[in-house]
């Protein structure tokens, strides 16, 4: 049995706001982030290999993807890291289930620590099919058009409500409740790494029992990006800052490619 985890960084556990999570304006507050990502990982694919996984697969899905610190790896895993070119999930052939790990709320949601949607910079809304729509629903179609079935996310409460809404079948893990942008309750250390030992534990037991399917949505694909500033004309406008595309698959049309 072969697990996929996908470890973006907001919604990881000690992670309280944006200096966490930024290489340009966070400095040792950065730095504390890597190792609360790293550790978190570690947690997480101990609990994989425990409940009965033969491989795991790690990518690091943060920004630019070279956060999560290589040397801190304590398991017999491989690290996926940096640009992986048009490839949401490089790696992920022949895995049974994947894990979105550290996960956070759309754009927009209120009150919900680093809500955005893939960029808080650039894009302003995204949808899929014609329902707006976050990086976890993306995600989990993309490896639903795969085969894959997402079995286990971690994040706050406004993450893991909006993870349900797409997936009821998936184990979430909440490791932090949203009171702002850049203001959260967390678990202490010790509750949140039993928290997500154990239910990654879950969600790979569930797995070898079945309880998951592969989240799927209609074609052809159309997705939608809202963007910050008045998009180019040469883009596939169909209002002055929301581009569309149109493929027969999810992962193509989120990168543009029809």
């Amino acid at each position: 049995m072969k697990i996929y985890i996908f470890a973006d960084m907001e919604g990881i556990s000690g992670v309280s706001g944006s200096a966490m999570v930024s290489t340009a304006i966070g400095g040792a507050e950065y730095q504390r982030g890597r190792k609360c990502l790293t550790a978190e990982v570690n947690n997480c694919v101990k609990a994989c290999f425990d409940a009965g996984a033969d491989e795991v697969v790690v990518r690091d899905g943060h920004g630019g993807g070279n956060n999560i610190i290589w040397e801190d790896i304590k398991y017999d895993v491989d690290l996926v890291q940096g640009y992986t070119l048009k490839t949401r999930f490089a790696g992920i052939e022949g895995a049974d289930g994947a894990i979105l790990l550290g996960y956070h709320a759309m754009a927009g949601t209120p009150n919900a620590v680093l809500e955005h949607t893939f960029s808080s910079k650039d894009i302003q809304n995204m949808w899929l099919n014609g329902k707006k729509v976050g990086e976890f629903e993306i995600d989990a179609a993309i490896a639903g058009e795969m085969g894959i079935p997402v079995i286990m996310t971690s994040g706050c409460d406004k993450l893991c409500a909006e993870a349900k809404e797409c997936c009821p079948e998936v184990v979430t893990c909440q490791v932090k409740k949203s009171y702002s942008c850049n203001g959260v309750r967390m678990l202490s250390p010790i509750a949140a790494e039993k928290l997500v030992y154990e239910k990654t534990v879950e969600a790979v037991k569930g797995l070898k029992e079945g309880k998951f399917k592969p989240y799927t949505v209609s074609t052809p694909v159309i997705v939608r990006r809202e963007f910050v500033e008045r998009m180019d004309p040469g883009y596939n406008l169909v209002e002055p800052r929301t581009v569309e595309y149109v493929s027969d698959s999810v992962e193509k049309a989120f990168f543009g490619l029809v």
